[in-house]
């Protein structure tokens, strides 16, 4: 095996292992996103985490976070929350460094 060869190898492993990375962030930001909005909402224990996993799968719609964004703008305007959409939105990123932060902690 060439050295460039062990280099292309070496780049496709770590892109792998990113992805693999940037996917688990963002499902754990989906569910701490979810018992967020289920808190707003008033659902706890069992409901709450069942609304969690609703917008873990909300994300399967489309690429992107838009998806996410769109459930959970659509159940709050459904019960009357007021939440802003640049609320959800700067909660998204919070949350998204938080997850990013519990993985790289190995929590």
């Amino acid at each position: 095996m060439s050295t460039f060869d062990k280099r292309e190898e070496g780049f496709e492993k770590k892109f792998a292992h990113d992805e693999e990375l940037r996917f688990k962030a963002e499902a754990r930001r989906n569910k701490l996103l979810g018992l967020w909005a289920a808190e707003k909402l008033g659902k706890s224990g069992s409901d709450a985490d069942a609304y969690a996993r609703e917008v873990i799968k909300a994300d399967f719609e489309e690429a992107g976070d838009e998806d996410v964004f769109r459930k959970v703008r659509k159940d709050f305007d459904a019960a009357g929350v007021t939440q802003s959409d640049h609320q959800i939105r700067r909660t998204m990123d919070e949350l998204m460094a938080r997850a990013v932060a519990e993985i790289q902690a190995g929590t």
